[in-house]
Parts: structure tokens; C-alpha cells; sequence
């Protein structure tokens, strides 16, 4: 175990592992990983930092478990393996955790549980009792009701999810890579990139669209999960979970480990704003807005959207659902909380004396 001579570099943490952390190419659960993963956590936790862990593998370890089986539709093997999988993933942690005497619990969720405000808040006041009471959440999806239309793009987007939701200081995301590449990792010339900030360019042609073996997201998906969360004031640390002691060499300032971060913005969102971000997927219509709108929207001064700057209303939804804000040429500029009915808006929209339709704090801009 590696001993920390300095202050640890955050208090409050969410840990992603992803499915090839976790399990071995056969599928089956890689106890040696589980258990240093776990030292390193109980290390942390006994010395006063909190941390959520959003953890990978049931559904690899229910395939390890039983097989493919006859054959199966994609919904019902995913159903079949998670289910199998989640309790011996669980009891793995469990076991482990208990050999340091501490307490750890499962929460599984669905992205449909954070569609709602009010449902949203409720598993926020879950993990943060159970991280006052000093016991670890360990938190997946429930594959086994998942509606696919609903589901995260992976754990990963979870993970950003969640640590916005806690709070956290940083979000640490543990691969079977070594970070973010400037080229393909199998490229000799290709090399880390180490610091990643809101002016650096954009990398998207530049990162692989490969999916590991058992995960269902990949390099890309993790950057720009990435971006959004150190967008809302949370820093993210993308490194190699199979390495001796990732997690206390990130925590440690003075040890310069080869990884990527992603450096936070200084102002951070406001509860409201981290949920609006995430909610994409649950907005029941559309403003469409014209060019001086979208310019005071994309504008460094904080600003709310007016009827005045909309040109169209599309879809239904009632005061309070969210509402997806598009330029003209049907690009999204961000999501926010409607307040007015699809009705009234499509009547005042153009109109210079009504209130906003989509007031500033309850606004998330696009990048």
C-alpha cells in the first residue's frame, strides 16, 4: 500500500470502474483488482474522504457466470446477465469492504429516475445519508428494468450524473487505458494527454470510437461526459484502473501520474442547472430562437430566454417540463425549464412585454 506523506487532494469523490477493471477476458470477476481497488478505498475512507462508487460488471459477470444460453434478443440477455450478475458483483464489494469493517450499499438506479425533480432529490438524499452514516454507496444501473430508449449511454454517463448530483470534488473515471490519447492508443507515436481544459481544442476526430469488451461506452463518450462535469466545477481524472495504486497516486498532489485531467471551470452550476444538463432526453418540446437570441444565450453575460427572441414552438409540454432551445439551423443550444404551456408560448412568442419563457436559473447552455 502506498503511504500518502501529504494532504489528500480531495475530500469528496465519485469512483467510476469500468467492466475490463473489474472482470477478466473470460468474463468472471477479477478478485485480485477488487481487492486492491478496495484497499485503496478503504484507505480514503478511513482517513476522511467520502466516496461514492458507481461500479461496472454485473452484466459481464452474469455472462461469466452462465453463458450466453440459448439464444437470447439483446434486452433479455442484458436482463438474464445483470441479474445473475449484480448480486455476485455486490457480494464481491461486500466481502472485501468488510475485511477493513466497513459497511457498503447497493443502489441501483434508471435513467428515469432522474426525469423528475422530485425523484432526483430523493436519490441525492439516499447516497448522502448513507455517506453520513460512513457507509460506501455502490451504485450501477438496473439493467433489469432499463427501457433501452431510457438507458445511459453507460456508466459512465452515470458517474457524471452522480458526482454532479454529490457534489463531489472530482469525478475519477478507472479504464484499462492509460487516459485520453492525442491518436490511436496502438500507435507507438500516440501519447497521453495529460491536462484538458474548457479552451483546449476539441479532440473528437482524434480519439478512438473503439468499446471495450464488456463496457458498453467507450474513449469518446468518456470525454464528453468529461467535459460536462469539469464544465459544471468538477474536476476529472481519467486513468488506468489495472495500475498499482491508481487512486492514491491521483490523490496524492506531489505524485505526478500519467493520466488525463480535466480541469473544472471555477464557477460551479447550481443543483438545478447539474440536473437540467442531464435531462436531454426527457424534454418534451422545442423552442427554435433567432440569431440575436442565440447570440445573448451564447454570450459570456448571464441571460434568460425571452418570447421575444422566439420564432417557433414544437411539441406539446405544460409549464415546468423542459424544453430543448434550438437555433435555426436545428442546432441545440441548451435545455430549460418552460414557463408557459406549449399554449401560451406559441401565443407571446415574438412578443416584447411577457416574461421570459425560460428564466436563467433554470437554463443549462450547450457548449
Amino acid at each position: 500500500m502506498l503511504i500518502l506523506k501529504t494532504n489528500l487532494r480531495y475530500k469528496k469523490i465519485t469512483v467510476k470502474v469500468g467492466s475490463n477493471v473489474l472482470t477478466k477476458s473470460d468474463g468472471t470477476l477479477n478478485d485480485a483488482n477488487i481487492s486492491h481497488l478496495v484497499d485503496q478505498i478503504a484507505f480514503l475512507h478511513q482517513n476522511g474522504v467520502e466516496v461514492v462508487l458507481v461500479s461496472s460488471g454485473a452484466v459481464a459477470a452474469g455472462r461469466g457466470e452462465i453463458g450466453n444460453g440459448r439464444k437470447l434478443d439483446t434486452v433479455s440477455a442484458r436482463q438474464l446477465w445483470s441479474a445473475v450478475g449484480q448480486v455476485k458483483m455486490i457480494n464481491k464489494w461486500a466481502e472485501a469492504f468488510n475485511n477493513y469493517g466497513i459497511v457498503c450499499a447497493q443502489v441501483l438506479t434508471t435513467k428515469e429516475n432522474f426525469s423528475d425533480r422530485v425523484h432526483y432529490l430523493n436519490m441525492k438524499n439516499c447516497i448522502s445519508t448513507l455517506i453520513e452514516h460512513k457507509v460506501i454507496p455502490i451504485v450501477n444501473e438496473n439493467d433489469t428494468i432499463s427501457v433501452t430508449e431510457l438507458m445511459f449511454t453507460d456508466n459512465d454517463e452515470l458517474s457524471g450524473l452522480i458526482a454532479s448530483m454529490e457534489d463531489s470534488e472530482a469525478l475519477i473515471i478507472l479504464s484499462n487505458i492509460d487516459g485520453i490519447y492525442d491518436g490511436s492508443p496502438e500507435l507507438p507515436e500516440s501519447k497521453v494527454i495529460r491536462e484538458i481544459t474548457s479552451k483546449s481544442k476539441p479532440l473528437n476526430e482524434a480519439i478512438s470510437t473503439n468499446k471495450s469488451s464488456f463496457g458498453r461506452g467507450g474513449m469518446l463518450t468518456k470525454y464528453h461526459i468529461a467535459k460536462k462535469v469539469a464544465k459544471g466545477g468538477i474536476n476529472v481524472h481519467i486513468a488506468n484502473g489495472m495500475k498499482e495504486n491508481t487512486l492514491l497516486k491521483i490523490m496524492n498532489p506531489a505524485e505526478d501520474f500519467i493520466h488525463t485531467t480535466f480541469l473544472s471551470e471555477n464557477k460551479k452550476s447550481s443543483n438545478v442547472k447539474k440536473w437540467i444538463s442531464y435531462s436531454e432526453s426527457f424534454a418534451k418540446g422545442e423552442l427554435v430562437v433567432n440569431q440575436g437570441a442565440r447570440d445573448a444565450l451564447l454570450s459570456s453575460q448571464a441571460t434568460s430566454l425571452l418570447p421575444v427572441g422566439v420564432i417557433s414552438i414544437e411539441g406539446t409540454f405544460e409549464k415546468g417540463d423542459l424544453v430543448k432551445i434550438k437555433d435555426k439551423d436545428g442546432k441545440l443550444i441548451g435545455i430549460g425549464k418552460s414557463e408557459y404551456n406549449s399554449e401560451k408560448a406559441e401565443k407571446y412568442k415574438g412578443n416584447k412585454n411577457k416574461k421570459a419563457v425560460v428564466h436563467y436559473d433554470y437554463l443549462y447552455i450547450m457548449e
